[in-house]
């Protein structure tokens, strides 16, 4: 691409960025923003911790089950009546929760709040995919790459902000105001796409939603319950496991015999360049997550700080992603996706190395650049492996390419987090067991750091120049239309 034509984004894809990315943030920060008000929510509704929990886990499932139906979703009834969709189910969920009664609605509440929430990113990834075109995929996945590190950072410190000085209720209502308006600038911005139905489309794969979706959250909750205690030794953890697994390779029978379009395609696989983009992916959940979890957990437990100076502490890595991600995107449009991805995993293993020496006297100001090259280095993993993956899917194919890195990529984040717990509570007795355990922890990130350093080699080169009719159409064909036309 030479001409600075192809280098700018027109302002109608800008601003669909912009109301995307507004409306995806708020699923983000649902997912961690609660974790710091578990112990108010035990308080206030006078139960136990184990109950409270399922605020969260319930969340969580809620998520894992709407993803891979988000697919069959876009392409039967449209990407935008989907987001909208997904909008209002989220809204309706939070102010549902924000008026809870008691613990159990609360739950309920919760789990109609994830499955909005659930709807949201995938669906948000597939019309901004459709929106750039492989010419642009980089550098629209960099700027919409900003909210996946931002939101989980965020998540804490504002939860933390809104104990400390609000109603525990705000958690859910303050999701209010932003969801609203997302709402209404969709209805505006946000082009209309006609469903596959309409065009011949596919029907809804049954057989694939019974064994998928409760096999992914089954093994998503197996993970979150190793994580919060029970050690995958536990008799609840390999039922669940087993019964994952068992689901999953189910399905993959069911999909390999299929004689109509299964709920995610296992051809797609077949490609080098798919397959490595996911695992790529995949690994950069298992490592965000853990640093999510340690990086906090880390100053509370060795360095005495409360939970918000904690977050805070943890800040630099969403500063760090927030400003690499535009960078890598727009790069790997340029020189491809196996020139960064390795030199930022190679970063993160850098930066994750002084963690796994550090102890109750390391310096905080050293320790804090390490994660903001932490985040550096997950920006230029992250933008540039999105955009590989949407340069070389089929537009048909872009909704179940979705569903699939986004449901690898929650598995990695719960396995990310399930570990690092088991490793901390092996070896936490004391403060200066405390010390070795979280050093032995963060091996664990630097390991997936090597991992991805390895997978990046098999990801795509320099992209090939597309023609210059091509440059600035949609994937699908449409294109951005000018948010001032009806697209009803």
């Amino acid at each position: 691409m030479t001409s600075t034509q192809d280098d700018r984004l027109d302002p109608a894809l800008l601003r669909l960025v912009g109301v995307l990315l507004l409306g995806g943030l708020m699923g983000l920060l649902d997912g961690t923003i609660v974790n710091v008000g578990i112990d108010t929510l035990g308080r206030h509704f006078g139960t136990s911790l184990s109950t409270v929990g399922w605020v969260a886990t319930g969340y969580l499932l809620a998520v894992t089950v709407a993803i891979p139906l988000s697919a069959w979703a876009v392409d039967r009834f449209g990407g935008r009546r989907m987001w909208l969709m997904g909008l209002s189910v989220f809204l309706v969920g939070s102010l549902a929760s924000g008026l809870a009664p008691s613990i159990e609605s609360l739950i309920v509440f919760r789990v109609i709040q994830g499955f909005g929430g659930g709807m949201l990113d995938p669906v948000m990834l597939t019309l901004l995919a459709r929106a750039a075109g492989p010419a642009r995929a980089g550098r629209v996945m960099g700027l919409m790459g900003v909210v996946i590190p931002l939101g989980p950072v965020l998540g804490p410190i504002i939860g933390g902000v809104i104990i400390q000085n609000l109603d525990w209720r705000w958690m859910f209502l303050v999701n209010l105001p932003i969801g609203v308006t997302a709402l209404a600038l969709s209805l505006r911005v946000v082009p209309a796409d006609p469903p596959r139905a309409e065009r011949g489309g596919n029907r809804l794969d049954i057989v694939g939603v019974a064994l998928l979706c409760p096999a992914f959250a089954t093994l998503v909750y197996a993970l979150s319950q190793a994580g919060e205690g029970a050690g995958f030794g536990a008799t609840r953890v390999v039922v669940a496991l087993a019964a994952g697994a068992g689901l999953l390779v189910g399905y993959v029978v069911h999909a390999l015999r299929a004689r109509t379009t299964p709920l995610i395609d296992l051809r797609l696989f077949t490609s080098r360049a798919f397959s490595a983009s996911v695992t790529v992916m995949a690994v950069t959940g298992v490592m965000l997550f853990s640093m999510l979890f340690l990086v906090p957990l880390y100053y509370q437990q060795v360095r005495d700080h409360g939970v918000l100076a904690a977050g805070l502490l943890l800040s630099p890595l969403g500063v760090g992603s927030f400003l690499a991600m535009p960078v890598a995107g727009r790069l790997s449009d340029r020189v491809g996706t196996r020139a960064l991805v390795p030199a930022g995993a190679f970063l993160i293993a850098l930066s994750v190395l002084a963690f796994t020496q550090a102890g109750v006297h390391s310096g905080e100001g050293g320790l804090a650049v390490c994660v903001f090259g932490t985040g550096l280095g997950l920006g230029f993993v992250g933008a540039p492996t999105m955009g590989s993956l949407y340069r070389t899917l089929p537009a048909a194919s872009v909704p179940q390419g979705t569903s699939a890195l986004y449901v690898l990529n929650q598995l990695g984040a719960s396995l990310g987090i399930a570990v690092a717990a088991l490793v901390l509570q092996s070896r936490v007795s004391d403060r200066a067991s405390a010390e070795v355990a979280f050093q032995s922890a963060f091996w664990w990130v630097f390991a997936g750091a090597l991992a991805v350093l390895v997978a990046g080699c098999f990801l795509p080169g320099r992209p090939a120049p597309l023609p210059a009719a091509a440059l600035g159409q949609e994937v699908g064909g449409s294109g951005v239309r000018d948010p001032g036309v009806s697209h009803t």
